[in-house]
């Protein structure tokens, strides 16, 4: 369990040092072929709330080492480009919803003149 918890570590270390994570990747990719999933491509929206999570973990963990100003800049600024890339999905995903509600509605959308 401590060897998993190093593994870890170092991987987090290498994300921030970085800013790829090549094992991450790799284990994603294998999954993805071994699993038929309804949903063709990984849910990004999920990926990155499990990403921001990390982060946090990580950052708390270095706090506990002392270590936390070194890495809370770094570990802030990735969450909050996480989120935005959130907030990017969110609205999208809105958008999406709305075209789909107003075609999906007789009334909704007029443009065809033969109605």
């Amino acid at each position: 369990k401590d060897a998993l918890k190093m593994d870890e570590k170092q991987r987090l270390q290498n994300i921030l040092a970085t800013g790829k994570d090549v094992v991450e990747h790799k284990v994603k990719q294998i999954q993805g072929q071994t699993k038929k999933e309804e949903i063709p491509e990984p849910d990004r929206f999920e990926e990155l709330v499990n990403e921001i999570q990390e982060r946090r973990e990580f950052l708390a963990e270095m706090e506990a080492l002392g270590q936390g100003k070194k890495y809370q800049r770094i570990v802030l600024t990735e969450i909050s480009q996480k989120m935005r890339e959130m907030e990017i999905i969110d609205k999208k995903r809105s958008e999406e919803m709305k075209e789909i509600m107003t075609k999906d509605f007789p009334g909704g959308n007029k443009s065809d003149p033969h109605d």
